[in-house]
């Protein structure tokens, strides 16, 4: 059994911790957010995650999880310590690291009069060479000791996606840890002995890179879908039987994860994590043509979206959905925001249902972000699915909630629905269906 303290209890931290956690570890969730700590003390999650919940709720009752905002008793009461706060997008799209460089100074403070070894692992996002040549130094300096001798620095790049964040840490397909001694490697891979998933050892930029390699091709499948999808609209074809059968060769082709046409990607890591690569790029004189147009194929399927509504000469829309993805309440980014704003922007009468956004609003993830980035917007939610339609001529399905797919024996002939998600293939209703690229 490890003793590991969490510093940072966002999406990855939180489930990071629980899971930990419920497989024999004793963990201690550290965040200077007093909130967040009183919400899992309390057997809830601050984030909502499809089964996140009981797993907290079990492991608070059985002693195994605490959450505190002592960063000194965490780092004595612990011999690893995981780093997962933000690296949020500076304006120009480099990375903020302020927040990271923060807990490595307070991690760094404490490791100072500790006896025993103790382990660093970064899980934040953060581009490669980051670890070596920013935190490294920030520890040795704050502390008085060296790295690989006194303490270990390891990078731990997680693979978790929102809306099955569980079952991702407790299947991945491999868990990556970059580190520089043999040591190291094994202390932490003690954390994951009991995930059946192959352990890959590697060099800690290496590490830091694969976790880049991941998003922007993840990103790239989306685009690359989406635009295929336009093309078969246009051509009569079904794109969805077209990428059905291209994503059958998982020889040459990988894998049909994140392969369906549909709308724009958003969320708290691809968008943020293609910036930084493109603006790391051109501080090194190199030309990335083809990850440099991601960004702008993605805007262009929102701005397509927009000009799919406006075609209709419609002004009463409704949106069914607006976090990035069903079963989350995550709208960092998310596209569906961004098309609202432009709608409202064009005069459109608006109203929006969401309801794991909802939930959040009343009791906390996404309250701060609600309130203050965009209050105009959270004006225009209501409770109930039935007074969206009630309103609606033009109904906008925004993710793919389960509960948007029952809407469809609801609807007048005069009504409209936009699908931006092909939330089911067998659609009975008096209203026009349009799907979005199929």
């Amino acid at each position: 059994m490890s003793k590991i303290s969490i510093f940072g209890l966002g999406y990855v931290g939180t489930v990071s911790a629980a899971c930990f956690a419920h497989n024999g570890h004793k963990v201690i969730g550290v965040d200077k957010n007093e909130t967040k700590i009183d919400i899992i003390k309390n057997g809830r999650s601050p984030v909502i995650e499809k089964g996140l919940e009981p797993i907290i709720a079990d492991e608070i009752r059985r002693g195994r999880l605490l959450t505190t905002g002592d960063e000194a008793y965490a780092i004595m009461e612990s011999n690893i310590s995981f780093i997962c706060v933000g690296t949020p997008s500076k304006p120009n799209g480099s990375l903020d690291l302020k927040y990271i460089k923060k807990v490595i100074q307070e991690i760094g403070k404490n490791i100072a009069d500790k006896k025993t070894y103790h382990i660093i692992v970064v899980r934040s996002t953060i581009l490669p060479g980051t670890t070596e040549d920013v935190i490294i130094p920030i520890l040795e300096n704050e502390s008085g000791k060296k790295a690989g001798i006194d303490f270990g620095v390891v990078f731990n790049p997680e693979f978790l996606r929102e809306s099955s964040a569980v079952n991702d840490f407790f299947n991945p397909a491999r868990t990556v840890i970059g580190a520089v001694s043999k040591k190291d490697f094994e202390m932490v891979a003690e954390c994951y002995k009991d995930i059946n998933a192959p352990l890959i050892m590697t060099e800690i930029r290496t590490a830091e890179m694969v976790k880049y390699s991941d998003n922007i091709f993840h990103s790239l499948k989306v685009c690359f879908s989406n635009e295929i999808g336009n093309v078969c609209k246009a051509l009569g074809v079904d794109s969805h039987d077209v990428m059905d059968i291209f994503s059958q060769d998982t020889k040459l082709n990988l894998s049909p994860v994140y392969l369906k046409p549909g709308f724009a990607f958003g969320g708290s890591c691809l968008p943020k994590d293609l910036r930084a690569l493109t603006y790391c790029a051109k501080t090194l004189d190199l030309d990335l043509p083809l990850i440099n147009s991601i960004i702008p194929s993605n805007e262009f399927q929102i701005k397509n979206v927009l000009q799919r509504v406006l075609d209709l000469g419609k002004k009463r829309i409704g949106v069914l959905g607006f976090a990035f993805k069903a079963g989350t309440d995550d709208l960092r980014e998310s596209p569906v925001v961004k098309l609202i704003e432009l709608l409202l922007g064009k005069g459109f009468s608006i109203k929006i249902y969401d309801q794991k956004v909802s939930l959040a609003k009343l009791f906390g993830a996404n309250k701060e972000f609600i309130e203050k980035k965009i209050p105009h917007i959270s004006k225009l939610m209501v409770e109930e699915i039935d007074e969206v339609l009630k309103h609606s001529e033009v109904v906008i399905i925004g993710n793919r909630s389960i509960e948007f797919a029952s809407i469809f024996p609801k609807l007048k002939p005069e009504q409209i629905v936009l699908d931006l998600v092909r939330i089911t293939r067998t659609i009975e209703s008096p209203a026009k269906y349009d799907g979005l690229c199929w």
